[in-house]
């Protein structure tokens, strides 16, 4: 092996890798996983009004305070882990399927890349808007209690807290259609199912809506027509996976 840098992978008879190697590996990957978030951690830190001016987007006029020394600080570190996390993602998944893939059958690495395509572009689709729609609307709602004796003042750390639980719910709910592909694909749910159980399906997006935006009627609507269509999305991916699964089994 060239200048020693190469290092000899041992095997079993059968061609898997021993448990030490498989602990070594992860062991690897997890450092350099912990080292992809710590760098971007650091840009982002570096980076922070740019980031938090983004958040603040939404606000217009209004400016962020803090209550006590460390709040700001705390909140700028808070932040650029969340950022960092997400700027370092494509590097941490890419270590996960690194570490799996070997392990799986064709089929089983197909299924994963689809549903983790699938996840990426829901849940940013999700976010996205979250950002631009819904967001600015619940914001909105919120200001015109506005008052001459309730001035708004949005301290750092409880807006950023809103900030990204609002959008992780509505990342989270995004991903409807892959769910229901996934539950489709294992034979666990079917087309027939989701086709007859609209109503109560209706009703569950109904009462989701008013709980994750605020209790306005423009809001929940704005939140229910895309759980509506996402929940057809899911019924066609659904009827896909059932077709294929007879065509299959077709002789």
């Amino acid at each position: 092996m060239p200048g020693g840098l190469q290092k000899k992978v041992s095997k079993n008879k059968d061609g898997t890798m021993p448990v030490l190697e498989h602990l070594a590996e992860l062991r690897l990957r997890l450092f350099i996983s912990a080292g992809a978030l710590l760098v971007a951690a650091i840009i982002c830190f570096s980076n922070i009004n740019l980031i938090r001016g983004i958040l603040t987007g939404p606000l217009d006029d209004l400016q962020l305070i803090f209550l006590s020394p460390p709040e700001a600080f705390m909140s700028n570190l808070r932040l650029a882990l969340i950022s960092g996390l997400v700027l370092s993602s494509p590097v941490i998944i890419y270590e996960i399927l690194a570490f799996i893939f070997p392990g799986l059958a064709r089929p089983e690495k197909i299924f994963l890349l689809l549903v983790l395509a699938g996840t990426v572009v829901l849940f940013s689709s999700g976010v996205l808007f979250a950002y631009y729609v819904v967001f600015p609307m619940a914001l909105n709602f919120f200001l015109q209690f506005a008052a001459n004796q309730l001035e708004p003042r949005f301290t750092v750390s409880e807006y950023i807290s809103f900030v990204f639980s609002f959008h992780l719910g509505f990342g989270l709910v995004f991903q409807l259609p892959l769910l229901t592909w996934a539950l489709g694909k294992l034979g666990l749910l079917t087309s027939g199912f989701l086709k007859r159980n609209r109503k109560i399906a209706l009703l569950v997006m109904l009462i989701l809506s008013a709980i994750i935006t605020p209790p306005d009627i423009i809001s929940q609507v704005a939140m229910t027509i895309p759980l509506i269509l996402l929940y057809e999305i899911g019924i066609i991916m659904v009827l896909i996976s059932e077709r294929k699964r007879l065509e299959m089994m077709a002789p």
